[in-house]
């Protein structure tokens, strides 16, 4: 059985799941400090720190937005499996085999995902999507320019942010040391959209 909480490190708890939903990723510590009216980051990681002694997050210490929840009743959750990997720099072959299934938070996405793929690669990286992250995904064939997608270039899979242009595709990285991605229109299938990521690199 987990310890109480204290009303403020509920509210801290409140907000990362709000954020989460809104959003698609946790809060950087900042952001918690910003959202509590603390001067400092270090009192918002006190009570992180806080809320992961008593069993509700992990915390990724390495790794910005490094806050996972974690799912305390099953009633509140549904399972959503890992389908293979997808890159996140130079496509890669999806294989889609389910790893494992991970328990999700209802409400922990605004939209609700189809399935999650591990990441492989940095050239999300200014988007706060890293290498190792499973991001969550809704399966569909249709986006618009902005999104970041899942796509399909022949047999092989990314994930990009999409620019939609008259007869071709970008597929662009948040990452200088990467080049973009330009395809024919007829040649890219979309995979699904992402809506948000969970840190699980243990």
């Amino acid at each position: 059985m987990r310890e109480h909480l204290t009303f403020r490190q509920q509210q801290i708890l409140d907000f990362i799941c709000e954020f989460q939903a809104e959003n698609g990723m946790a809060p950087t510590r900042a952001e918690i400090a910003l959202r509590m009216g603390y001067r400092s980051k270090n009192a918002a990681s006190d009570h992180l720190r806080a809320l992961e002694r008593k069993g509700y997050i992990n915390l990724h210490s390495d790794r910005s937005r490094g806050i996972q929840v974690l799912v305390d009743n099953a009633e509140d959750s549904y399972e959503l499996p890992v389908i293979g990997q997808v890159a996140a720099g130079s496509p890669i072959e999806a294989v889609e085999n389910v790893e494992r299934s991970v328990p999700v938070p209802e409400g922990m996405f605004k939209r609700r995902p189809t399935y999650l793929l591990r990441v492989r690669g940095e050239s999300m990286r200014d988007l706060g999507i890293l290498d190792g992250d499973l991001i969550a995904v809704r399966r569909t064939q249709v986006a618009n320019s902005g999104d970041i997608v899942v796509a399909r270039i022949g047999d092989e899979v990314t994930v990009k942010t999409l620019k939609l242009m008259k007869d071709k595709a970008a597929l662009l990285p948040a990452n200088d040391e990467f080049q973009p991605i330009i395809v024919p229109a007829a040649d890219l299938v979309i995979e699904g959209t992402f809506v948000g990521l969970i840190r699980d690199h243990g």
